[in-house]
Parts: C-alpha cells; structure tokens; sequence
C-alpha cells in the first residue's frame, strides 16, 4: 500500500511527467518514420529496384485496402494475369472480419467462406444487410489438421474454387496439409520469415497447440515450398513484410510468374516494423450490385 503510495506521488513529479511525454512524443516520431520509410520504398522504391524491378514480380502491385498489408494488391494482380472462375474462396483465419485477405473481394462480388476459432467477425457480416444470404457461410471453430476438412465439408466447400486464405499462427502448415483433396487455384499462407531461406523447418505439431508470441511458430518458407510442390503449387511470391506466401496451381502458371518458384528467390525477410495501415479505418467495403 505504502510502495503504492509513492509510486503514484513520483509519477505526479513535474519532472517525470515530463519525461513521460518526450518519452511518448519519441516514440510516436519512431513510428511516423518506420511509416515514412515504408511509404518510400513501398511507392517509389521498388520498379527501378534491381530485384524487384521485374514485372514478374509481384511486390509491386501491393496495395492495403482491407488486408493488413499489401495482400490485396498482390492477389488481385494473380487473379488478372490467370483469371477468375467461380470467385469462390475460403479463408482459415479472418480475425474481425474488416482486415484480412478476402474482404476486399466481397466488395466485388465474389462469395466464399470463413472459418476463425472466435467469434469477433460474425458481428461484422451481421451488421451488413448486403452481405446476408449465402455471400459468406461461416463457421466459429478451431482449426487442426485432423478437422479442417471436416469443416469444409459441412460448409459446403467446393473440391475446387479461386482462392485458399490460412493463416491460423501455429499450425497453417499443417491446415494446408489437411486439405489435399482441395484444390484451389490459388494458395495464400503465412510463413515464418526469420528462417533461412534454404531451411525446411517446421513447429512440432500439436493439434491444440496455439501461437504464444514467439518465434516458435508455423513453417519456412522452404517447408511450404516443397508442400505446395507436393501438392501440384509453386511458390510464386512473398510480400515485402514476410509474412505471407503466395502459390498458384501448376497447371496455370504459364509464363505470368517469376521462375525458378523457389524460397531462394522469392523470400522475403521480417520487416514488421514496417506495419502500418495507410488511409482510414479497415472496414468490408459495400457490396457492389
């Protein structure tokens, strides 16, 4: 009680509420230039770029409209170069439901289906008239290896449709696994990018086991290579913060990506710090009619 007392009266000191608010001020300086730096390379830095130059590539088409970083722009820059069918997809993992990588395609009219072990993004489709009906089935559930096509199934998932979102922390590696008898035409992941690129690793598997904030956690990006390739993929890009891989089915890949498909050419490091969300608030764009 004492101990509290005088903490309470040195943090009133003039002096150190001063402290405080440099303290605060600087970091918010930090951040405004990690975002400033960001900004640079993301919009003026990478076409003349002797790596990413190429436009095979696809870094250059990021864009952030609801996902949490570029992932927008990147998938719908693979959809334009191999094309759409059913504008169906399926993503493991959607958080809220106004940030992740298949909001942005509500917007323009695909359907599909979410699965997230809370229940946080059923508000947000509850809340929206134009996205009631069969726009999105959902399910609340935790995701294994052992259930996820089990939870296909009972949604109603097709064997094959446009687009394949996990990013479950722990295990997206083994969900991905689980879904062999899926066949989607594109394939989005989260890996872990502090890994060498060279390195096939991936965490132990335990069905239950959940992300807890350290660098033990899903599979590198040369483990999902050598899956994606067992399971008819290739490896066709990362985005610039390393954090999510992007594959697409071989029998479409034509001459529209970067070769070799390979976690030595496409890897891209950790550069979290450059997170930031440009512009507003995230939020599911209306539906267009």
């Amino acid at each position: 009680m004492l101990k509290t007392f005088f903490t309470k009266l040195y943090r009133r000191l003039p002096v150190i509420r001063e402290c405080s608010e440099i303290h605060k001020m600087l970091k918010r300086l930090e951040k405004d230039q990690r975002a400033r730096h960001a900004i640079q390379l993301c919009d003026f830095g990478l076409d003349d770029h002797p790596r990413y130059g190429d436009p095979r590539r696809l870094l250059i088409h990021q864009a952030q409209i609801c996902s949490q970083n570029g992932e927008d722009g990147i998938i719908r820059e693979i959809f334009r170069r191999i094309g759409s069918t059913d504008k169906v997809f399926a993503e493991i993992g959607v958080g809220n439901g106004c940030e992740n990588n298949t909001s942005f395609l509500l917007s323009q009219g695909w359907t599909g289906f979410w699965i997230d072990g809370k229940r946080s993004f059923v508000r947000a489709l509850k809340d929206r008239e134009d996205l009631r009906g069969d726009c999105v089935k959902h399910s609340v559930s935790f995701v294994t290896r052992e259930n996820i096509k089990e939870l296909f199934r009972e949604l109603d998932v097709p064997l094959e449709f446009d687009l394949l979102s996990l990013d479950i922390d722990q295990n997206t590696f083994f969900a991905w696994e689980g879904l062999r008898d899926f066949q989607p035409r594109v394939v989005v992941v989260e890996y872990n990018s502090a890994l060498p690129s060279d390195l096939d690793w991936k965490v132990r598997y335990v069905p239950n086991r959940t992300w807890n904030n350290t660098q033990n956690f899903g599979a590198s990006l040369k483990a999902f290579e050598n899956l994606g390739r067992d399971m008819g993929y290739s490896l066709v890009g990362c985005d610039l913060l390393g954090i999510n891989a992007f594959f697409v089915r071989n029998d479409l890949l034509g001459d529209h990506f970067l070769s070799p498909f390979s976690s030595e050419n496409h890897h891209e490091p950790p550069r979290f710090e450059f997170r930031h969300r440009r512009g507003h608030l995230s939020a599911i764009l209306d539906r267009a009619d």
